[in-house]
């Protein structure tokens, strides 16, 4: 009875709780929210702390803070860093789908690594449930990103996802409703970021912000050779010898460059993966392709780059950034489903 109350006052939501950004979906109304998993907390002098702002508004503070004031990302690498304020972040996003009535207790399903333990998972299940879940259901993200993509997981034929996001990189192959192989590793966008940070320390002694870097990748990205590798964009950052602030040029080329090594590294995974699929999956797979999905499906060529590498169909879907919290929003409609691709450990 007292559950039957409470879901007349909730909404089911699917929340894509991601390094870069927290995507929210509402059973009934689709995504909801898409902002920063930064948070800004506010320590005083005794070690107490305040949590200012989330999302959009935190990010804008980043590098930018007195030392008293600290713009946190509390995911990293795909996994909770910062259990206390991820806690408050999801409470944040989950009374921000729901008008900010506090009287919910929503199904949650959340999307995460799969190649993280099952310590990070049950941090994960209990920062939803502390911050107002009613029932948490956990999904690999390439399970749900492969749901978003349309693509047919519940038949016995063999479908490839790679998901580039901002913490991770996954390739898994799924047939049959599960995922036969799967890999994980720690390289996405914000290693994209750093790796331009470092390359334009090492090169010109100057250092750049996080934001900075991201703009760069945005705009300069590529991660194949074309004639736009003379496009260029002015830089401002900080001389480390003389310590004022200076304005340079960057090229695609040099951009393309600073890269390379994460680019490689995403390329090893998928030819990792490839290497222990099954053969009758691997036929499936020469014929449908790779799909790509994630944040780091935006980066310029990088389907190219792919295509050469493993010589098989690449398919980047209509909207990456949202594919996997769209697959696991399809998933609140189809309970049968979702408890047979729920994560149990």
């Amino acid at each position: 009875m007292f559950k039957a109350l409470l879901s007349l006052f909730s909404t089911d939501l699917a929340i894509d709780l991601g390094t870069a950004n927290t995507l929210v979906f509402v059973r009934g109304k689709g995504v909801v929210s898409n902002e920063p998993s930064v948070v800004a907390v506010y320590r005083d002098p005794r070690g107490n702390q305040k949590i200012l702002s989330v999302g959009e508004e935190a990010k804008n503070m980043v590098g930018r803070t007195p030392s008293n004031i600290v713009a946190i990302r509390p995911m990293k690498d795909g996994v909770i860093a910062d259990f206390e304020v991820t806690e408050q972040m999801l409470r944040y996003f989950i009374l921000k789908a729901h008008n900010r009535r506090s009287l919910v207790r929503p199904r949650v399903v959340v999307c995460v690594p799969s190649g993280i333990t099952p310590v990070e998972r049950r941090a994960v299940k209990e920062s939803a449930e502390s911050a107002g879940a009613r029932e948490v259901y956990l999904i690999d993200e390439p399970m749900a990103a492969a749901i978003g993509a349309g693509l047919p997981i519940t038949e016995a034929s063999g479908n490839m996802v790679l998901d580039i996001g901002g913490g991770t990189t996954e390739v898994a192959i799924i047939s049959l409703g599960g995922i036969v192989t799967s890999n994980s590793i720690r390289e996405g966008g914000d290693k994209m970021d750093e790796a331009i940070i470092q390359y334009v320390k090492r090169k010109y002694n100057l250092f750049i912000g996080e934001r900075t870097a991201e703009m760069v990748k945005i705009k300069l990205g590529n991660a194949y050779s074309t004639e736009d590798d003379e496009e260029m964009m002015e830089v401002k950052g900080r001389d480390l010898v003389s310590g004022i602030p200076k304005t340079l040029e960057l090229t695609a080329g040099e951009v393309r460059e600073a890269l390379t090594d994460s680019l490689n590294s995403i390329v090893g995974v998928v030819k990792i993966t490839l290497e222990r699929t099954p053969p009758e999956l691997a036929s499936d797979i020469v014929d449908k392709g790779v799909v790509l999905t994630g944040g780091g499906a935006l980066l310029k060529n990088i389907d190219v780059l792919l295509r050469n590498a493993i010589n098989l169909p690449i398919t980047i879907v209509d909207d990456p950034l949202t594919t996997v919290v769209m697959g696991s929003g399809k998933l609140l409609d189809d309970i049968d489903l979702l408890r047979e691709v729920t994560v149990h450990y």
